[in-house]
């Protein structure tokens, strides 16, 4: 073989192997860029999801709220229906 020959069979394999790096290169950057959007759609759903939570955090403070003021009323009409059945046996009434 000579020297042209040689050459451009180099010449010739350094294309291929640069076009082989080139899309292996490009491969690599669409694969970053989706693993960015990735991590950016994730960061948006867990900002999401933690507002969420914290709304339903607020829906149980203010059942809770409600439950003990619930218990509160139970309460005192307990207390007013024991002082009703006392002043009743006391006038001479049945329960």
């Amino acid at each position: 073989m000579d020297a042209t020959t040689i050459g451009s069979l180099l010449v010739g394999i350094g294309a291929v192997v640069g076009g082989l790096v080139a899309y292996l290169g490009k491969r690599g950057e669409n694969a970053l860029t989706g693993y960015s959007s990735l991590t950016g759609t994730l960061q948006k759903e867990r900002d999401r999801l933690d507002g969420k939570v914290t709304e339903l955090h607020t829906q149980l403070a203010d059942a809770a709220r409600l439950r003990a003021d619930d218990q509160a009323e139970i309460a005192r009409l307990r207390d007013e229906n024991a002082r009703l059945r006392d002043l009743t046996i006391h006038l001479g009434g049945q329960p």
